[in-house]
């Protein structure tokens, strides 16, 4: 059995969601300690424990200190099964969560790409909270990047799950493929598009134009034309998004940014906006979350592959580190953390 310490580098919840992942594909048993000991709240939170029996749920794996804020977690895959799944956070601790969709999700595909037969996911929580990718990145940005390596996968959002209340649901359906191919991706070429939404849930569509407007202006002095259109969401709770992905020759980035009490609307749509312009000033291929997220698949393709990122993140070392717990490749990260950097799989 490998043993990870959770506390290592980054400390948060992607160590569990790696590792298990990476478990399932190989059948190697895992251990797992001091879980999320970085984090404010330690241990296995809502979102986390969702993600943990969703993995066991399909690897047919069987598990050790699988409960709410446990920090010692031992899981032993035997073999990843397709099928039907209902993954619900509310549902899993009992109560209430927006706990994110968006992480279960990260947990599961991988494998899913890996099983018997083919999948269909039914997903409830939040799809649009902090520290988590939304919905739109998802769907408009990781998805169609690891299409272009082989992943067959798509998702449908049924209903927007903000913050505190959650209950939103996404649907996704997943094919095994027998293969990955490799990704080269060195130079962004040029700006395609920049299009994105500003949503908001039963709140005004006044705030969602604000959100709007106050993004294209920031996007206008920079040359640049934007493409935003307006929605109003349907949820159980109330909550804002603007959502923006930006559109190279070779390579994506997206950038979301949510309301919150006392936020003004005017700051939402420019927190989009500029992290959107920040990303093309760097002349790099992918955003510092992609190229983080698209690491456990590089790594099971046998051919070499490289991407230009934004931003060397903690996130992604933590993320090289546990991988090598699990496959034998040599990776190579250029670039010092918190700078540009270039990602190369031997």
């Amino acid at each position: 059995m490998i043993t990870i310490d959770g506390s290592y580098g980054e400390g948060g919840g992607q160590i569990v969601r790696t590792a298990l992942a990476l478990s399932s594909i190989t059948g190697k048993a895992v251990e797992i300690i001091n879980v999320r000991a970085n984090r404010q709240k330690p241990g296995l939170q809502p979102q986390h424990l969702t993600g943990v029996l969703a993995c066991a749920q399909i690897a047919k794996a069987e598990i050790e200190g699988a409960t709410l804020n446990a920090t010692r977690l031992a899981f032993s895959p035997r073999r990843i099964k397709g099928g039907e799944y209902v993954f619900d956070v509310e549902q899993t601790i009992g109560r209430g969560s927006a706990g994110s969709v968006a992480l279960i999700l990260q947990a599961v595909l991988l494998p899913l790409c890996r099983a018997d037969s083919p999948s269909h996911l039914i997903l409830r929580g939040g799809t649009h909270v902090s520290r988590s990718p939304s919905f739109q990145y998802l769907d408009e940005v990781f998805l169609p990047m690891v299409r272009t390596m082989g992943v067959q996968a798509e998702l449908d959002l049924v209903r927007w799950g903000f913050y505190p209340i959650g209950k939103g649901e996404v649907i996704a359906r997943v094919t095994p493929v027998p293969r990955l191919t490799p990704l080269s991706l060195e130079e962004p070429g040029a700006l395609k598009r920049i299009s994105g939404v500003s949503a908001v849930a039963n709140l005004p569509l006044s705030i969602a134009e604000r959100q709007q407007h106050a993004a294209l202006v920031l996007l206008k002095s920079a040359g640049i034309a934007g493409d935003i259109r307006l929605l109003s969401a349907p949820a159980v709770g109330r909550g804002t998004a603007c959502f923006l992905k930006a559109e190279v020759e070779h390579g994506a980035a997206g950038f979301c940014s949510l309301g919150a009490i006392g936020k003004r609307a005017e700051t939402v749509g420019h927190e989009a906006a500029q992290e959107c312009l920040d990303f093309l000033k760097t002349g790099t291929t992918v955003d510092r979350h992609l190229a983080d997220q698209l690491l456990p698949y590089l790594v099971l393709v046998e051919e070499p592959s490289s991407v230009t990122t934004e931003e060397v993140t903690s996130h992604l070392l933590t993320n090289l580190w546990v991988i090598g717990h699990f496959v034998d490749r040599e990776v190579r990260v250029e670039g010092a953390l918190g700078e540009q950097g270039r990602l190369i799989v031997e």
